[in-house]
């Protein structure tokens, strides 16, 4: 995989990154795709045999593809999949990937992991290149609440805690799924300031710690906003 051009201040782009299966109609992530003018799914192929390294090769390609900054909306197995690209690309900071909403990620190195998510073992555990932010279920077949924090503490995500909310897929009855929606807005913004530029980690961190929370985890626990 070879270098990338530099920043070019415009609008991103949002990627949406499906899981085994693919989504389906009714995902939250096929909705965001048909309101959304600024959002395009990537294909990435072999949905019920998936290979990592093809799916890394289609998400690095649609990424270049889209010539802007790009936010990934990644959901289960998706989530591995821009762990395995930030891993594999070594991108500088912000650029061309400037955030990523990653949600439900699948545990693919527990032993009763089923085969085809195995194939994506073991999940890398560098600090990702952008802010991001992963939110987890804590009734989630595919993985257990204390292991999707640990790995949004390796990956250097702020986590928000769903409640119980399954697999944050359409079984889940979220449809739309509004609240996911607001914590996009909070990457797209901690990601870079009104000229397009990234924002430095420290500030795109602080942002993320204190809106999220505000946004998400009083919605889904109610909590109260500092």
């Amino acid at each position: 995989m070879g270098s990338f051009s530099p920043y070019d201040p415009v609008q991103p782009t949002i990627l949406t990154v499906p899981g085994l299966g693919g989504s389906g109609p009714s995902h939250w992530q096929s909705l965001w795709e048909s309101a959304r003018p600024d959002t395009l799914r990537v294909e990435l192929g072999m949905w019920n045999t998936p290979h990592r390294n093809a799916w890394v090769t289609k998400l690095d390609q649609a990424i270049r593809s889209a010539q802007a900054p790009v936010i990934l909306a990644a959901h289960s197995l998706g989530c591995l999949a821009v762990a395995w690209w930030a891993e594999l690309t070594r991108q500088s900071y912000g650029w061309p990937v400037a955030g990523a909403l990653l949600v439900a990620p699948a545990d693919v190195d527990r032993g009763d992991a089923q085969s085809d998510l195995r194939a994506f073992h073991p999940t890398p555990l560098t600090a990702l290149p952008f802010p991001s932010i992963v939110v987890a279920s804590r009734d989630d077949p595919w993985i257990e609440i204390e292991r999707a924090h640990s790995l949004a503490a390796s990956w250097g995500s702020h986590f928000i805690d769903a409640g119980e909310q399954g697999h944050l897929n359409a079984a889940s009855g979220i449809g739309w799924w509004q609240e996911g929606q607001d914590l996009l807005e909070r990457v797209i913004y901690a990601a870079g300031d009104r000229k397009g530029r990234p924002r430095p980690p420290s500030d795109a961190r602080s942002i993320l710690a204190i809106n999220a929370t505000d946004a998400a985890q009083a919605h889904y626990l109610g909590a109260a906003a500092p």
